[in-house]
């Protein structure tokens, strides 16, 4: 196998594992072992645990980069898909094991790791960036009001994402609060 597959099949069953169990959690050994490799071999291409949780951070975020960018050519409204990329269902669907919400999730309390660290920061940045696209297209429509902050509304969108946890475990009748926040 080429070294790029190789590092490629790695990531993919590095996001798998990791977005079932969580950085914690998720061994080396579970991960060569979905993969038929030893642990050396992931090792030798990624470094560490958190070098290889770094890329999968930028592979998760090309995906769901990808996937954004996909949904606002094709919906005939910009307004909608925001209202869907908010709604409790959707953030539940997000965040529950084995998505690549939990990457995210989960990459947030690993700042102690300078490699995952600057992989969120970077990674993150292009999230918003595709959703200041995203809000720009909505203002262009005329779906968005133009007085808004395309910058600083992508970034309460993904602070709104992100804070899921907090919600989940502490806000009474959160699915209906939910509801009234995303609107």
């Amino acid at each position: 196998m080429r070294a790029a597959d190789r590092r490629a099949s790695i990531i993919d069953a590095a996001t798998a594992v990791f977005a079932e169990s969580g950085f914690q959690r998720a061994t080396m050994a579970q991960i060569a072992s979905r993969i038929g490799v030893t642990e050396p071999v992931l090792f030798q291409n990624f470094g560490s645990k958190p070098s290889l949780y770094a890329a999968v951070v930028e592979h998760a975020s090309g995906q769901i980069a990808t996937v954004m960018r996909t949904f606002a050519a094709e919906t005939d409204s910009i307004a909608a898909l925001l209202a869907h990329l908010l709604s409790p269902g959707h953030i539940d669907e997000l965040h529950a094991p084995g998505s690549l919400g939990v990457i995210f999730a989960d990459a947030m309390t690993l700042t102690a790791e300078p490699a995952v660290e600057q992989a969120v920061r970077r990674h993150i940045g292009e999230l918003a960036e595709v959703l200041t696209e995203v809000v720009i297209r909505g203002q262009e429509a005329g779906e968005l009001r133009a007085d808004l902050d395309p910058e600083a509304a992508a970034w309460m969108v993904l602070s709104f994402l992100s804070a899921h946890r907090f919600r989940s475990a502490v806000m009474p009748d959160r699915a209906r609060l939910e509801d009234h926040l995303g609107a």
